[in-house]
C-alpha cells in the first residue's frame, strides 16, 4: 500500500519545507511547487490524494488554480491556506470546491487533522464523481457495415442477460464503448458502471481497488476504503486489459468468481455483492493460456460470452459515418463553426490504414476541428494533419506491449502495410523491394491479416 501523496503549493520556502517535514513524519509522501504552472505540470505527471494550496501565488492566483484543478480532477481534495484570509475569501474558496480553508500561521496539528479528514472524505468524493459520470454517457455505436450490424445484434442478445462477457479487440477499437452499450441496454442501467484497468494499475494497488480495505489493515490505511467489487454492487465492473493481470491477481479474481464473496483486506467479514463482470483484452487469451501466462479456468469463467470487435480497417464503409459523427461532436464541444469533408478528403480517410483504429480517427477529427479554420475540410488539410502511419512511429515505441515479440509483430505489420501502399498494392514489387520472394511475403501478409486470400482487401493480383 502506497502512502497518501500530498502536493504543497506555496511560494514561501519556509512553509514548503516545514509542511514537507511534518507530513513526511506522518509517513505521507509530499511534493512541493512554487507556482500554479508548476503545480499543474506535477498533476499531469503524477497522482495525488490531497493538494494544500496557498491563495497568493506568483502568476496564477490560488483561487483560479483551485477552479482549474477541481474541474480537471474532481475527486482530488484541495485544502486552501492563506495569511490574508477573510470570511468572503473562505466562502469563495469553498464554493469553488475547496475541502477546507486554513489560516496562517498554520497550526500543524490542525493541518494533520484536516488532511486525515480529507483522505477519509475522498472515497465519498470518488463515489459521487463515478455516479455523475454514469449520468451523462453517449454510448452510441456508429456504423452500418455487416460486422457492426452483427456486433449490435450480439449486444442486443447479451445485454438483458446476466452472463459475464469478454470483449476482445485491438487498441482503440472501442471495447469500453461496447461494454457501456451492454450496460445501457441491461436491467442494471441505473446502477454503477465501474472499471479497473490492469494495464495501468500496479499489482498491489489493483488488489486494493478490487477488494478494498479496512482502517488499520496496514500502516497507511487511515480510513476504510470500499473496493470496486463492493461499490459496483447491483451494477457492472469492467476489468480492462485482463491479459496484464499478474498470477496473484488472476487468483484473486478467480476466487471471487468461484465463491462470489469479497473480503476487504484486513477485514474478518465477507460480503456477497451482486456484480456483473465484464472484461476486455487486446490479445488472444487462448494463446496466453497455451504459453502459460493466463489461467485456463479463469478464461472459462470470464469468457462465458466472447465478443470480438473488428478493427476499423475491416469496416472501411463505416469511416465516413464515424468521421462526420466526430466532426459534429467536436464542433459542438469546442464551440467551433460546423465543417464538412470534401469527397477527396473523405477518400483519404477511407484509404488510411488506421492502425490506431477508431481512437486514431477520433483524435484526427478533433485536430481538424481545432486547427483547420475553413468550413470545407479538404484533402490537403487532412494529409497535412495525418502522417502516413497516423503518428504510428512514436506509438509503436510507447505502446504498452506485453512482450518484445508483440512489439516486433506490430511494427512488421505496420511496415508491410506501408510498403504495400507505396507499391500500389503490387505484391511482387513489394517483395522485390524488401528482398523477399513473393511466397514469403504472401505468407506474412496473410498472417497479419493484410490479405485474406487471393483477392483479400489489400491484395492485388500481380
Amino acid at each position: 500500500m502506497k502512502p497518501p501523496k500530498i502536493l504543497v503549493v506555496d511560494d514561501e520556502s519556509g512553509i514548503r519545507s516545514t509542511l514537507q517535514g511534518v507530513l513526511g513524519d506522518e509517513g505521507w509522501e509530499t511534493r512541493t511547487a512554487i507556482t500554479g504552472e508548476e503545480a499543474l505540470t506535477l498533476l499531469e505527471k503524477e497522482s495525488f490524494d490531497v493538494v494544500i494550496l496557498d491563495v497568493l501565488l506568483p502568476g496564477k492566483d490560488g483561487i483560479t488554480l483551485l477552479k482549474e484543478i477541481h474541474k480537471e480532477y474532481p475527486s482530488l481534495v484541495i485544502i486552501m491556506i492563506s495569511g490574508h484570509s477573510t470570511i468572503e475569501m473562505a466562502v469563495k474558496a469553498t464554493r469553488a470546491g475547496a475541502f477546507n480553508f486554513l489560516e496562517k500561521p498554520l497550526s500543524l496539528e490542525k493541518v494533520i487533522l484536516t488532511i486525515r479528514n480529507a483522505i477519509d472524505n475522498r472515497l465519498l468524493v470518488e463515489e459521487n464523481f463515478l455516479l455523475k459520470q454514469n449520468l451523462r454517457p453517449d454510448w452510441s455505436l456508429i456504423g452500418e457495415s455487416p460486422s457492426m450490424r452483427r456486433l449490435k445484434e450480439t449486444i442486443e442478445l447479451v445485454a438483458p442477460k446476466e452472463s459475464r462477457v469478454l470483449i476482445a479487440g485491438e487498441k482503440g477499437t472501442g471495447k469500453e464503448l461496447v461494454a457501456r452499450a451492454i450496460h445501457e441496454n441491461s436491467r442494471r442501467k441505473q446502477s454503477p458502471f465501474l472499471k479497473v484497468n490492469f494495464g495501468v494499475t500496479p499489482e498491489e494497488m489493483a488488489e486494493e481497488e478490487l477488494l478494498g480495505y479496512v482502517k488499520g489493515a496496514f500502516p497507511y490505511a487511515v480510513a476504510d476504503k470500499k473496493g470496486k467489487l463492493l461499490l459496483a454492487d447491483g451494477g457492472v465492473l469492467l476489468l480492462e486489459s485482463v491479459e496484464r493481470m499478474t498470477p496473484k491477481l488472476q487468483a484473486t479474481v478467480l476466487r471471487y468468481l468461484e465463491e462470489r464473496r469479497v473480503e476487504p483486506l484486513g477485514s474478518p467479514e465477507a460480503f456477497e455483492p451482486g456484480v456483473r463482470l465484464m472484461a476486455t483484452t487486446t490479445v488472444d487469451l487462448s494463446e496466453e493460456v497455451v504459453k502459460g501466462r493466463f489461467r485456463e479456468d479463469l478464461l472459462l469463467l470470464l469468457g462465458v460470452v466472447t465478443i470480438p470487435i473488428p478493427p476499423l480497417r475491416e469496416r472501411k464503409e463505416d469511416i465516413p459515418l464515424l468521421a462526420d459523427h466526430f466532426l459534429e461532436i467536436f464542433a459542438e464541444e469546442h464551440s467551433s463553426p460546423r465543417k464538412y469533408f470534401t469527397d477527396s478528403a473523405m477518400r483519404v480517410l477511407v484509404e488510411h490504414p488506421w492502425f490506431g483504429n477508431v481512437r486514431e480517427l477520433k483524435n484526427l477529427v478533433e485536430r481538424i476541428v481545432l486547427l483547420w479554420k475553413e468550413e470545407e475540410v479538404t484533402e490537403k488539410s487532412v494529409r497535412n494533419l495525418l502522417t502516413p502511419l497516423g503518428f504510428r512511429e512514436p506509438e509503436l515505441i510507447t505502446a504498452s506491449y506485453t512482450s518484445l515479440t508483440e512489439a516486433m509483430e506490430s511494427f512488421e505489420r505496420a511496415f508491410l502495410h506501408y510498403r504495400l501502399k507505396q507499391n500500389n498494392l503490387d505484391q511482387e514489387r513489394t517483395a522485390r523491394s524488401l528482398g523477399l520472394d513473393s511466397v514469403s511475403l504472401k505468407e506474412r501478409l496473410q498472417r497479419f491479416g493484410l490479405i485474406t486470400g487471393e483477392n483479400g482487401p489489400l491484395s492485388q493480383k500481380s
